[in-house]
């Protein structure tokens, strides 16, 4: 996963530098002002300033006796593109393994020959063996209704629910008629 999106996460994961982000969002102010407000210790607020300088969120500008913190828009727009990018998000699941879901619905509801002990009534399990059960046919190949059944029939002896539910999910294809079945993809 992504260091700078845990650390940009990290930042904004507490009460009181979420608080201060809202409060430099509107003007300046200095870490006294800011301890004063939040009713903090300064050596808190000094800590919570650190941790979003650190992120990128926060610039600071010396005022005299004070150093005056300002919330850095810019760099708060463009740091959440980037963090926030399709690859970016993408590359925070890089490791995970995404189908294990759909495996171990299979596995319980597979026999060891293969067949299915039932049919499941839940959606989301109902969608792992459907995803499961069309991968026996070939994309882009035509198929009777004769030839399709023999196929589910594999999987269980209800072939009727097993089709119409493949055609519902738009696993697979048929003609009006319903004389040919095809999976597109």
């Amino acid at each position: 996963m992504s260091e700078e999106l845990v650390d940009f996460f990290k930042a904004l994961a507490d009460a009181n530098r979420l608080k201060i982000v809202g409060l430099l969002a509107n003007r300046a102010y200095s870490g006294e002002e800011l301890a004063a407000v939040l009713d903090l210790k300064p050596s808190t607020i000094s800590h919570h300033l650190a941790k979003l300088t650190q992120a990128g969120l926060l610039t600071s500008t010396s005022d005299g006796y004070y150093n005056m913190y300002h919330l850095d828009r810019k760099a708060l727009e463009n740091r959440s593109r980037s963090l926030f990018s399709q690859e970016n998000m993408a590359s925070s699941i890089v490791d995970l393994d995404v189908d294990a879901y759909d495996r171990k619905v299979i596995r319980d509801y597979s026999r060891r020959d293969g067949g299915l002990k039932t049919i499941p009534a839940q959606r989301k399990k109902l969608e792992a063996i459907l995803k499961h059960v069309v991968n026996s046919f070939e994309p882009g190949k035509r198929y009777t209704e004769r030839k399709v059944n023999e196929i589910l029939a594999q999987f269980h002896e209800d072939t009727a629910s097993l089709r119409r539910e493949l055609i519902g999910y738009g696993l697979m294809k048929r003609d009006g008629g319903g004389r040919e079945y095809w999976r597109e993809k």
